[in-house]
């Protein structure tokens, strides 16, 4: 398959384009496309063949549920109800980095849904993806744009990597802002729950109803026989080429034992990559050392992570060493980025 790539402007983007690529969605086809969160591989969400084509693409498993992306609040159609808490969290963060689990309509596949009766919904802020969804007269069915458990793309470079000549159009051109998938909120039970954590935070869904929680289980390894309710539930997912493992505890200490670590791997000649922040870098050797950013800006670590583990990927290296960060606020989701990319490889210090 030959792939059509467009580099286009967020600020000024090109309308024609985006209308030859939504007529591609429309007719069954797939474009990879930018949102703020990071780039996405779109099919017709109400059309089960088209949206088999992403988990081919992507070599994706089967049950693992698709979000629809959409462009405007008109979703009745999409759902059997809207819940007051989805309406509230919809007025307060839509559109951005949020979406929201609804009992779904016969309308959407069972295919976007892996057979669930519940689908998640969001509408992007990028003007892109917002356009394209109009364009394509049709909700968009969109997990990550790369091959199935590699770290998500966030720029048009890593799309092409993965996805060139694997689907009919790449759009794009600029990183994403924010760097890590949307926040979940399953807005089906009471109280709500955050399925995966994101750009918006707890802290910033209570200021809505205080009864939110996060799911303990989206921290910790699954059961092998766990059926995911929201993507990123259950397989290994943001993964590089090479091992990662995460040194926990005192962050003092743990620059010390990252450096232990990597003295046994030169032993045998292994070549080591260490994820740091600006605070840290400088009291690291003998690797390649690449940092997330700092410490006191939380959102600049999310947006360089998954562009950070591509780079190593880029490097050659045979295993990356992480710090960890403290689960609160934006580091509940960047932990729970790292914790996934490691299959759980936590080391203490």
């Amino acid at each position: 398959m030959i792939t059509k790539i467009e580099f286009l402007d967020k600020d000024k983007p090109n309308k024609e384009v985006l209308k030859k690529a939504g007529e591609v969605i429309y007719a069954g086809g797939l474009v990879a496309f930018p949102t703020e969160t990071v780039y996405g591989l779109g099919a017709n969400a109400l059309d089960g063949e088209a949206v088999k084509k992403i988990f081919i693409a992507k070599g994706r498993p089967q049950d693992n549920p698709l979000i629809v992306h959409v462009a405007d609040y008109n979703i009745d159609y999409l759902v059997k109800e809207i819940p007051p808490i989805a309406k509230k969290l919809m007025e307060k963060f839509w559109p951005g980095p949020l979406t929201l689990i609804m009992k779904k309509s016969s309308e959407v596949s069972e295919v976007t849904s892996a057979g669930l009766d519940t689908i998640g919904i969001r509408m992007p802020l990028n003007p892109v993806a917002n356009i394209l969804i109009k364009e394509a007269k049709v909700p968009i069915a969109a997990p990550s744009a790369n091959i199935s458990g590699r770290p998500s793309p966030t720029d048009i470079e890593r799309c092409i990597e993965d996805l060139k000549g694997k689907i009919e159009y790449i759009i794009g051109g600029e990183k994403c802002g924010v760097g890590l998938e949307s926040t979940i909120v399953d807005c089906t039970i009471e109280p709500p729950c955050v399925l995966r954590p994101g750009g918006v935070t707890l802290e910033m869904l209570r200021e809505i109803d205080d009864r939110i929680y996060i799911d303990p289980a989206i921290m910790k390894k699954p059961e092998k026989d766990f059926k995911p309710k929201a993507p990123g539930m259950k397989y290994r997912h943001y993964a590089p080429k090479a091992p990662v493992k995460i040194i926990s505890g005192d962050l003092k200490k743990s620059v010390a034992k990252i450096n232990e670590i990597v003295q046994n791997y030169i032993d045998v000649d292994k070549k080591v990559g260490i994820m740091a922040t600006d605070e840290t870098k400088n009291q690291y050797s003998n690797a390649v050392i690449k940092s997330l950013g700092s410490r006191n800006d939380l959102y600049s670590v999310g947006k360089n992570l998954f562009e950070v583990l591509r780079e190593f990927d880029d490097e050659k290296v045979d295993v990356i060493l992480s710090e960890a960060f403290e689960e609160k606020g934006m580091g509940v989701a960047i932990m729970n980025r790292l914790k996934k990319s490691a299959g759980f490889d936590i080391v203490e210090s």
